[in-house]
């Protein structure tokens, strides 16, 4: 009976109201500072009783200037014992007044392996109010009708930790959550697989049947989705390979003999009917494509957007999702991480390379740390002090500090952003890189764009070849003396290139690093020459493979731009798979 219930509430929920949702946002955001002191009071309020907060001799002070004084900076490290022990099961305030009950693991491709992130119903709320925010600005420029959306959504499997919480991926952990179904119906975003292929414990079997669910609804389809710009690209990619089975299982009515799991079976026995007149027309259709291009709205000529996450590291994917997308708007999903959300795209028709994001000040308490220091900074070897939401300065950039609903208090998040300007008083921002990611031998510092940007360069004389580079990863080799960059390409065809094609590709790598400490590095041979490998076909599906493995969710996975010795593991899948090196000449 209840069950019946919780369905009937379902369909009568209301579909989000832009306006409100809208006018909600501009409200919020017009005095950010007076919001951000509200929010970090009732964050110290619930929370007050959390042993982290005793410690630190808060005392009942909700004010930001006591919470500074007495709470440090803090990063993963910092909080590994505490959160250690909730998931051990100790239910005692540790970090929250109330007992944490789940634990988000991140995409681990930092680092090498996942970080344990408190989950709670306050940061899954927190997660529906970003979304509808954007889906407000989105749907006021791109209205969707009442149909459904293509989601490359996966979960991978929750699971129990030492002290019985349940655990999984920040992506499997919102999926699962009953807000997160409601919500969805609520802005016209439901996804037109069922959920034993979301839920379903085999990833390529998943994949499959969302690309032929896809194309049974291909009508009705209203945007394309995926966490990632990656799993897009993934996906498109893998229809190339399986585009006639998917077209003999419509015509036939039959399910491929490569999906194996009983329920996903079952599933989409209830959804596949033979329909030859749609197979013969996805036939045709992709028989007329030239190398792919305009692929996506082939298939699904009511498709009005694009979406997904396809800024810092999944701007190198954009190329390849214009190739299929042909004029369908791409558009930037909204800024967060594993350990919570921090703005929404609230300027949907930006490309995603210019896309900005609005802090929304009543989800967390925000601090800024500058990365341009003062000259008496430098010289004493002292960090500059973070500032307010309300006192970042236009271009400039920042590391952001979070306070968050689910126990986490002045927690480095270790993003840089730079400040493109302001929505009334709360600032948009840019996605810069990653902090710690840089190669870095003595003096030199390129961070993950500037290695992306030379990709980009030496990319071009691929492109002559009639050649792109798939996926791209660096390292930073010490073993040899002086220490070298090493870049790892894996590019589109197996046919062996002209060796000089590649070796001006290695040329023109090292040249494109415009880091001042680098050039003059390489001059005087403090660093030694670039070396590019190139790598077999399918070495990014191993190591997408091996975190697979590890647990992770295919819509968290992001291909890590720098490798260290310490992630050994994906080090030995790329040397393994090298099929040739080349070393720059450039500084000759």
């Amino acid at each position: 009976m209840e069950a019946e219930l919780i369905v009937r509430m379902l369909e009568k929920m209301e579909i989000i109201d832009v306006n409100q949702t809208i006018e909600e946002f501009e409200s919020t955001t017009k005095d950010a500072e007076r919001v951000q002191r509200e929010t970090l009071k009732k964050i110290l309020e619930e929370n007050g009783s959390a042993e982290y907060l005793q410690n630190l001799g808060l005392n009942g002070s909700t004010d930001p200037e006591s919470f500074k004084a007495c709470v440090p900076l803090v990063t993963h490290k910092d909080l590994e014992p505490y959160i250690q022990r909730i998931a051990d099961g100790d239910t005692s305030p540790i970090l929250t007044g109330k007992a944490i009950t789940t634990i988000s693991l991140s995409s681990g491709t930092t680092q090498g392996k996942p970080k344990l992130v408190p989950f709670n119903d306050e940061l899954m709320e927190t997660t529906m109010q970003i979304y509808r925010t954007s889906f407000a600005f989105r749907n006021r420029e791109f209205p969707v009708g009442n149909g459904k959306a293509l989601q490359f959504i996966y979960s991978s499997k929750q699971f129990k930790t030492k002290g019985g919480l349940n655990a999984g991926t920040a992506t499997t952990n919102v999926y699962r959550n009953s807000q997160f179904k409601e919500g969805m119906k609520g802005m016209q975003s439901q996804c037109c697989s069922p959920d034993e292929v979301i839920f379903g414990p085999d990833f390529h079997q998943s994949l499959y049947c969302h690309l032929l669910c896809g194309l049974i609804f291909r009508e009705e389809i209203q945007l394309v989705f995926s966490t990632f710009a990656h799993s897009l690209v993934h996906a498109f990619r893998t229809f190339e390979l399986v585009w006639e089975e998917l077209c003999a299982d419509i015509r036939e009515g039959e399910l491929s003999s490569r999906i194996t799991v009983p329920s996903i079976r079952t599933a989409m026995s209830k959804i596949l009917k033979p329909d030859p007149e749609s197979a013969d027309l996805i036939h045709k259709k992709c028989s007329g494509l030239s190398n792919w291009y305009g692929l996506i709205p082939e298939l699904f000529p009511n498709a009005k957007y694009i979406y997904g996450i396809m800024t810092g590291s999944m701007e190198p994917y954009l190329k390849k999702l214009r190739h299929y997308a042909r004029d369908v708007p791409l558009m930037s999903a909204d800024y967060g991480s594993s350990e919570g959300w921090i703005g929404a795209n609230v300027n949907p028709t930006l490309p995603p390379e210019l896309a900005t994001f609005a802090v929304l000040p009543n989800i967390g308490y925000f601090e800024f740390i500058p990365l341009r220091e003062n000259v008496e900074d430098q010289v004493l070897g002292i960090e500059p002090k973070p500032v307010g939401l309300t006192e970042v300065k236009v271009g400039e950039e920042y590391e952001i500090v979070v306070t968050n609903v689910a126990g986490l208090y002045r927690y480095r998040l270790g993003d840089v952003v730079k400040i493109m300007g302001f929505h009334n008083s709360t600032p948009e921002m840019k996605f810069i890189c990653r902090r710690n990611l840089m190669l870095t031998i003595n003096i030199d510092k390129n961070t993950e764009k500037d290695l992306q940007l030379s990709v980009e360069e030496a990319a071009k004389v691929l492109a002559e070849e009639k050649q792109e580079v798939v996926d791209f990863t660096s390292h930073v080799d010490l073993s040899t003396d002086p220490g070298h960059y090493v870049i790892f390409w894996e590019i589109s065809s197996e046919v062996h290139l002209h060796e000089e094609a590649l070796q001006e590709c290695c040329n023109c790598l090292d040249r494109s690093f415009l880091d001042a400490g680098y050039i003059g590095s390489r001059k005087v041979n403090a660093i030694g020459p670039l070396e590019l490998r190139v790598l077999h076909k399918g070495t990014f599906q191993k190591i997408l493979d091996h975190y697979l493995g590890l647990g992770a969710a295919v819509s968290q996975f992001k291909t890590p731009r720098c490798v260290s010795l310490a992630n050994n593991t994906v080090l030995q899948i790329l040397c393994n798979n090298v099929a040739k090196n080349y070393f720059s000449t450039a500084f000759r």
